[in-house]
């Protein structure tokens, strides 16, 4: 391989960049029109425009991706994660293209990137699987019928892709026609294939996949598992190696079951066996057929480059290791860090301010000025930590994100640092329901942090760069000042002083605060987003609005976006009565689906969009007519 094109974006792209040319190879990074400015596009040895902004224009164009390569010069095609990573076809038209595949064979992907066709392959070599069923027939009878077989609690999921997109959780009769037209309709926007499977539910088990690797000459060995438990909207957010529940006879056992589902398919490159692991007994997941988002742990405590490995067993060479070669040292924990709110909702937005930890390795594609857009997916990067033990690697790893500043939309930063930190955590003790559990609790925490940081904070931003000048003469009058903060108006009467402290006012008490040193940015919506240390918070002075808005009461009439995103379904009428929890519209943003409810009861006034339309973050969306 001389010049390789990385069908891909962000920070994936940016990491198969970095081994091609190391191993002196040049590259050809793609673009969408909203990637224009991204990092993968100036470190790659050449770019070319696909055009378009959303993953179906642009990313997804099997026709612009071979284009690109003969336009180039490319000779090979590494597709990265997502996408068309497990897309056989692509697969298949690069090759016919007469281009060199950094990936599994088309046979391979279309026999273990189904789900259903895995978990026939699995079965058929006594690789454990739950019961459940995979089926020609995709009728909501049928599904029906077969859940009643495999008996509630049961989970639909997509039979193609990954990622938690289309996958409901079912544990009644009445819930299973919704979610499987849920689940349809995102697996195809998803996917391409709205082909759905039933399975049996476990309700407290363990997410731990294991790494396999195969060459063209016949061998493939594993390289240890991963523990993914923590989850959210069934999508990972910590990963870890080794597993706190793997000894060393489980994992052989686990170890075994995948190499000998990636061989029964004719494997080869790197793959991931995903497993169920309940009280000592693992099941099949499904098999991902391409380079996990979580490989830095295993390369972490194997001291190896995966991506490379890719490339070398691509060109024909065989594998470099034997399994009994393959040594595992210490400990590794990922966290992914997403342009998302604590209650996993996505926001698109400008990166108004960046600073990396240092101390961790951090695979992202950041930048101060970056527009985060809303067509792909939310993560905006990964922290890796590697210590001899996991508390170690723990400790370093929530450290690290206490040092992260990324300012200008919101992120996970505190809660993955929280979720760190709790007691179930740090014991090995989390399991895939511990965010279902527990997210409430890890909240309300972080709010009461905030609460007790507000005034500190805001003051830092209204009043910035104070201390360090100071005033000269104190101020003879107290300035007021309110603030909005979580819906909440908090009133202050502030005096600067001569030595950039402010005399602070607050219900009758008053106290001198010196504003602490940070990080803070005004963002699109006039609100300052500020960091004090392992803190930040959004607050808006909001001293110059009328009190009844700067409360929130204009908008009790209203529904607006809370985030960017398309318009795929409008479910309210004007002059429809409405209750409290009625679907009102359907947004799709990051790739996500997410359903718009009625905050309370009344009447629809007007509906302000049309379905397909992109909406902006805060768009009036539906109006209600005003309360008696």
């Amino acid at each position: 391989m001389r010049r390789l094109l990385i069908a891909n974006r962000s920070e994936i792209a940016r990491r198969v960049i970095s081994t091609a040319h190391r191993m002196g190879m040049q590259t050809v990074a793609v673009y969408s029109d909203a990637d224009a400015r991204a990092l993968h596009v100036t470190e790659a040895t050449t770019a070319y425009a696909l055009g378009g902004n959303a993953s179906t224009d642009s990313y997804l164009r099997v026709d612009k991706l071979i284009a690109a390569a003969r336009a180039t010069g490319a000779d090979a095609v590494h597709p990265g994660y997502g996408f068309l990573s497990e897309n056989a076809d692509f697969a298949q038209a690069v090759i016919d293209a007469g281009l060199v595949w950094v990936g599994p064979p088309p046979q391979a992907i279309r026999a273990l990137g189904s789900k259903s066709s895995a978990k026939q392959i699995a079965q058929a070599r006594g690789v454990p699987c739950l019961p459940g069923y995979q089926g020609e027939d995709q009728s909501d009878a049928r599904f029906a019928a077969e859940a009643q077989r495999v008996g509630f609690p049961v989970m639909v999921k997509a039979a193609a892709g990954g990622g938690g997109r289309g996958m409901r959780l079912v544990t009644q009769a009445g819930q299973l026609q919704a979610a499987v037209q849920g689940a349809r309709s995102e697996a195809q926007s998803a996917f391409g294939s709205g082909e759905l499977l039933l399975e049996r539910a476990l309700l407290e088990p363990r997410h731990v996949e294991v790494q396999v690797f195969a060459d063209t000459h016949g061998h493939c060995i594993h390289l240890g598992e991963r523990d993914c438990s923590v989850q959210r909207r069934h999508q990972k957010i910590i990963e870890e190696t080794p597993s706190p529940a793997v000894d060393a006879a489980l994992r052989e056992r686990m170890g075994r079951c995948a190499v000998e589902l990636a061989q029964a398919a004719g494997y080869v490159g790197a793959g991931t066996v995903e497993f169920l692991l309940e009280a000592g007994q693992f099941y099949l997941m499904e098999m991902n057929t391409r380079l996990q988002v979580e490989h830095p742990v295993t390369e972490a405590v194997t001291g190896l480059d995966l991506v490379e490995w890719q490339m070398r067993v691509a060109q024909g060479e065989p594998l470099p290791l034997a399994q009994e070669q393959v040594r595992f040292q210490g400990h590794a924990i990922e966290v992914r860090l997403c342009a998302e709110d604590e209650h996993f909702t996505p926001h698109a937005g400008t990166v108004g301010h960046f600073r990396e930890p240092g101390d961790v390795r951090f695979d992202h594609a950041l930048f101060e000025g970056l527009e985060v857009p809303p067509h792909y997916d939310s993560m905006l990067g990964k922290l890796i930590a590697h210590a001899p033990t996991r508390a170690q690697a723990i400790d370093q790893l929530a450290a690290a994100l206490d040092r992260t500043q990324l300012l200008g939309l919101p992120t996970n930063r505190r809660f993955l640092a929280a979720c760190l930190r709790h007691p179930r955590f740090r014991e090995g003790a989390a399991l895939i329901p511990f965010l279902d559990q527990g997210a409430d609790e890890l909240r309300e925490a972080l709010v009461r942090e905030e609460q007790l940081a507000l005034v500190p904070a805001a003051l830092a931003a209204i009043y910035a760069g104070l201390g360090e000048r100071g005033t000269g003469l104190p101020a003879p009058f107290p300035r007021p000042l309110r603030l909005l903060h979580r819906g909440r108006v908090l009133a202050l009467q502030v005096r600067e002083q001569a030595d950039g402290t402010l005399d602070v006012e607050q219900g009758g008490q008053t106290q001198l605060i010196k504003p602490p040193a940070g990080a803070r940015v005004r963002m699109d919506d006039g609100a300052w987003h500020v960091q004090a240390g392992p803190l930040d918070l959004v607050v808006e002075d909001v001293s110059f609005q009328p009190a009844a808005n700067a409360g929130g009461a204009a908008g009790a009439n209203e529904l607006r976006a809370p985030f960017n995103g398309k318009v795929i379904a409008i479910k309210a009428q004007p002059g429809s009565t409405v209750v409290r929890g009625d679907t009102l519209l359907v947004l799709e943003s990051m790739k996500l689906e997410h359903v718009l409810a009625a905050s309370r009861d009344g009447v629809v006034k007007a509906v302000h969009v049309e379905q397909g339309q992109q909406a902006a973050t805060s768009q009036v969306l539906v109006t209600f007519e005003a309360a008696a």
